[in-house]
C-alpha cells in the first residue's frame, strides 16, 4: 500500500480520530443535533487541520524542540481565528449556532496531536494530506452522528442548510417523518452518546468480520500449499 493510501486508510477508518482515538468528543457530542451544524464544524476543523499541518511541516526545522508545543498552538490559534472571522462574516447564523465550539477548535486534541505526531516529522505534501484525511474522517463521523440524531429527533435532514451554503441550498432540506412530538432523547446530549456508541459498535463488528475472513483465507491458502 502506498504512503498516501495508507494515510487515507488511517484517517478515514483504521485510526479515525472520532471512532478509534475518541478525540474531539466534546464538540462532536455537543453540536451534532443537526447535519448542518455537524457539517459546519467538520469543515472548519478540516481546514484548520490542513493549514496547521502544512505550516508546522514548513517551519519544523527552525523550531527548537523545547518550544515546539507553544509555537504549534500559536499556529493553530492563528488559523482558528481566521476561520472564526470568515464564518462570522459569511455564515453568521451558523456562527451563532456553533458558538464557543469554533474558538475551542484551538484546544482540539486531534489538531495538536497530528501537528506533534506527524506534521513535525514529515514533509509538506504528506503532512497536508494527513490533515485532509484526518479532518475528513472526523467530519464524516460528525455528519453521520448529526444525520442520525436529526432524523430520530425531528424526522428531517439538512435543517438550516442555507445558513452554511446560502439560499440556493434550501431545496436540500427534507422532512422525512412528521413526528407529532419530537424524540427529545436523540436531540439532547445523552442521545449523542447513544448514537456514538452504536456507530463505534458497528465499526468494531465490521473490523472483526474482516479479520475473521482474512484468517480463514490465510488458513485455506496454507492448507492448499501443504496439499
Amino acid at each position: 500500500m502506498s504512503e498516501y493510501k495508507q494515510l487515507a486508510w488511517q484517517g478515514l477508518w483504521k485510526n479515525n480520530p472520532g471512532l478509534v482515538q475518541l478525540l474531539g468528543l466534546c464538540p462532536l457530542l455537543a453540536v451534532t443535533s443537526t447535519v448542518t451544524n455537524a457539517l459546519g464544524l467538520g469543515v472548519a476543523t478540516m481546514l484548520v487541520l490542513i493549514a496547521s499541518n502544512t505550516t508546522v511541516s514548513l517551519i519544523r526545522k527552525w523550531v527548537a524542540k523545547e518550544i515546539r508545543i507553544p509555537v504549534f498552538v500559536m499556529v493553530i490559534a492563528s488559523f482558528v481565528t481566521c476561520i472564526q472571522l470568515l464564518m462570522n462574516a459569511y455564515t453568521y447564523g451558523l456562527y451563532q449556532n456553533l458558538g464557543i465550539f469554533i474558538p475551542l477548535i484551538v484546544t482540539n486534541c486531534i489538531i495538536i496531536g497530528r501537528a506533534e505526531a506527524f506534521a513535525a516529522r514529515n514533509s509538506v505534501k504528506p503532512a497536508a494530506f494527513d490533515g485532509l484525511m484526518m479532518g475528513l474522517g472526523f467530519g464524516l463521523v460528525l455528519v453521520a452522528v448529526g444525520a442520525i440524531r436529526e432524523l430520530l429527533g425531528n424526522g428531517s435532514l439538512f435543517y438550516g442548510i442555507e445558513l452554511l451554503l446560502g439560499e440556493w441550498s434550501s431545496f436540500l432540506y427534507v422532512q422525512i417523518v412528521d413526528f407529532n412530538e419530537h424524540f427529545l432523547v436523540a436531540i439532547l446530549p445523552p442521545g449523542a452518546f447513544l448514537v456514538m456508541g452504536f456507530i463505534i459498535a458497528l465499526k468494531n463488528v465490521i473490523d472483526n468480520r474482516a479479520k475473521t475472513k482474512q484468517a480463514e483465507s490465510e488458513t485455506l491458502s496454507n492448507n492448499t500449499q501443504s496439499a
